[in-house]
């Protein structure tokens, strides 16, 4: 009854709509009504989670246990860089208190630490953090390099040290059409301003940040911190890329410090 009167409303005003509608309904038509808005009201409130964006396999925590026990295998084995490779600039990486360390001054070029393997589908988890927001940086996906010894293209996971623009978990197309969500696959400059204003709200400037990256076909998502950040199918044919390496980057400039760890990936 109460979703059939406030369907179209928005949250706020259904909230509104049917603590009213309570006050009346219960007057002339009995506790019946009372239950069934109430109940109407409790599920349209509740706090949304990523798991209602992206499914109940999407997790919002990098806890190790519960990862293992939902068949997500470890990138990193919390003590060296095996199974992994760089490419690129002069940037530096390293393996340290169970953190992959990317740093570098006066860094030519961007510098990426790459998986060996490639992957297609899947849900990756891992937790970020600046140690020096100076220098830009970012994490790869289904991405490749020119001719195995040139550049590194491909979807890449923002790591924004911009706090006027706060894009983290924004895709960006690495070395070939740039900005892709927000970009090419949103509407206008609110959808960019709205992207920033929640970018904000979530990012954690002085503590780890939770990124969880979901490809199925041409299928993208993200979340930060267990709040959904881009969601678009890439249709464009020419630049779909379907599998590619992961890759962390150190981004050139005069100086980056950039720390994950718990990274667990899970195929689909």
């Amino acid at each position: 009854m109460c979703a059939n009167f406030f369907g179209s409303c928005g949250r706020r005003d259904y909230e509104w709509n049917v603590l009213v509608t309570l006050a009346f309904l219960t007057k002339h038509d009995g506790m019946k009504t009372l239950a069934i808005c109430t109940a109407l009201l409790a599920l349209n409130t509740a706090p949304l989670r990523a798991d209602q964006d992206g499914g109940s396999d999407i997790p919002t925590k990098a806890n190790v246990k519960e990862l293992l026990a939902a068949g997500f295998k470890p990138l990193f084995d919390d003590k060296s860089l095996k199974g992994w490779k760089k490419a690129g600039g002069t940037g530096e990486f390293k393996a340290e208190d169970k953190m992959i360390v990317g740093f570098g001054k006066n860094i030519r070029g961007n510098t990426f630490l790459c998986t060996e393997k490639y992957y297609a589908d899947f849900i990756f988890i891992f937790e970020f953090q600046f140690g020096d927001p100076s220098g830009n940086s970012g994490c790869q996906f289904r991405s490749s390099q020119r001719n195995e010894t040139g550049r590194i293209f491909g979807y890449q996971c923002e790591h924004d040290n911009n706090r006027n623009r706060s894009y983290t978990a924004g895709i960006y197309d690495e070395s070939r059409r740039g900005w892709l969500f927000p970009g090419k696959f949103t509407e206008g400059k609110a959808a960019e301003k709205n992207f920033t204003t929640k970018g904000k709200e979530t990012f954690k400037w002085d503590s780890w940040n939770t990124i969880v990256i979901k490809c199925q076909g041409n299928h993208i998502q993200t979340w930060l911190n267990g709040v959904a950040r881009a969601d678009f199918r890439d249709t464009d044919e020419k630049h779909f890329t379907p599998t590619g390496f992961i890759g962390l980057q150190v981004h050139g400039g005069k100086s980056a410090h950039v720390k994950w760890r718990r990274l667990f990936l899970k195929e689909l």
